[in-house]
This record gives C-alpha cells, structure tokens and sequence, in this order.
C-alpha cells in the first residue's frame, strides 16, 4: 500500500485503542479514536472504520446506523466512503450478524481482528 491508510475507531476501549494502533503502525496506517459515538471525528477521510461492539452499547443496528451517517457526511464531502467494519466478541454471534444487516461492511471476532489485522485491512481495502 503506498500511502498510510487512515483508519477510525470507534471505542471509547483504551486496550483495543492501542492495540490496533500497534497493529497499525507498520501497514502503515494511523489510527484515529472516537471515545463516543457521538463526537465528530477530526481527520479523514477514512479508509476504514471499526466499530466496537463490544465497548459500546445499544443495538447494533442503531450504532452502525449512526456510525454510517459519519460515513455518508465523508462521501459527501470527499465522494469517498470508508469500509465500515463491526467487531466483538466471538461469542456475541447474533450482534456481529445485526451489524452486517444493518449495513456494516464485514463483521468479525475480536481476536479474528486482531489476530489478522493486516491481512483483514488488506483484503477488506482491495
């Protein structure tokens, strides 16, 4: 990948946070949090967001619906659109399901997330 990806992060998780900065240092790709979902992010454009379902409650279809609003004022603005990518437990099965009806990209288990990062970031922005 030539230039660093951007990528924002949706969760107000200092462990996952820093994680996947780790992650994404070497893709290269910088790393932007949004702690609530209700804050307005101050880089972009994204080329991908992370939604974490795990550290942020509610239904899923509502957060990916709200993060997806973050996402077409970004189209707007650039006519450029992020992939929007929800992750959580392995065990929470039905959740990740939901996201995905609700319009997120992919869905994944944390730990398929961060066990994979850099080949999922890769396949997902190709």
């Amino acid at each position: 990948m030539e230039s660093e990806l951007k990528i924002l992060l949706v969760s107000p998780d200092l462990m996952s946070t820093s994680r996947i900065a780790g992650l994404a240092r070497p893709l290269p790709a910088s790393v932007e949090t949004l702690r609530s979902i209700d804050d307005e992010p101050r880089g972009g454009p994204f080329d991908m967001i992370l939604l974490d379902l795990q550290a942020l409650a509610g239904d899923p279809a509502v957060l990916v619906s709200r993060v997806a609003a973050l996402n077409e004022k970004q189209r707007g603005q650039t006519g450029k659109a992020a992939k929007l990518i929800a992750f959580g437990p392995h065990v929470q099965k039905e959740r990740l399901a939901e996201s995905v009806a609700a319009g997120a990209d992919a869905a994944v288990s944390r730990g398929e997330l961060l066990g994979g990062f850099q080949g999922l970031v890769r396949r997902w922005l190709t």
